[in-house]
């Protein structure tokens, strides 16, 4: 069977497909991908690539709104990606992030996402920016600092170009953003 990679919204999802999606990241992620993770992957576009095996990578791209010098910018927030333990270091997981930025870049002001520590070799290599400055989210009790997301969080500025690595970043507000 050779590779075939499919790119959906959430809602055109079959129901095996998002059960196959969540199985492959609850064990890409030893499994500590929580249900407050899942949900934030849902409601946007999904790439998903198949082989012999099954479902061997996943990744979605959600909108959100950041807000950055003043302005909220249109952001496609990278989501739930993971590779196969089999197939790691074959090249899926930068087709999936290959199709996640053409969405990004030509439908979104920004791109963002939170890496983790085996996940950021791949990002900064494709090109995304560690952002230097402050993160925030904006909770239902007002703006509050996520110093646990500085230092893991990336940028692609797409239509919105440059950013001031001065300013901070405000992320909208997501349950289960701060424990």
């Amino acid at each position: 069977m050779a590779i075939r990679m499919r790119t959906a919204h959430t809602a055109a999802l079959e129901a095996a497909e998002l059960r196959d999606a969540r199985a492959l990241l609850d064990a890409a992620f030893d499994g500590d991908f929580s249900a407050e993770d899942w949900d934030h992957g849902l409601g946007g576009m999904h790439v998903l690539i198949r082989d012999a095996g099954g479902l061997a990578a996943h990744g979605a791209l959600v909108m959100r709104r950041v807000r950055h010098r003043g302005r909220w910018l249109r952001t496609g927030y990278v989501e739930a990606v993971a590779v196969r333990a089999d197939v790691r270091r074959t090249g899926l997981g930068g087709r999936v992030m290959a199709e996640l930025e053409r969405l990004a870049d030509r439908a979104y002001d920004l791109g963002a996402l939170a890496a983790s520590e085996d996940g950021a070799a791949l990002y900064s290599a494709r090109g995304w920016q560690l952002w230097p400055g402050q993160v925030h989210a904006l909770s239902p009790d007002g703006i509050v600092r996520l110093r646990e997301e500085e230092g893991g969080v990336y940028v692609r500025p797409a239509l919105a170009g440059p950013l001031d690595p001065d300013g901070e970043l405000v992320f909208d507000w997501r349950d289960g953003d701060i424990t």
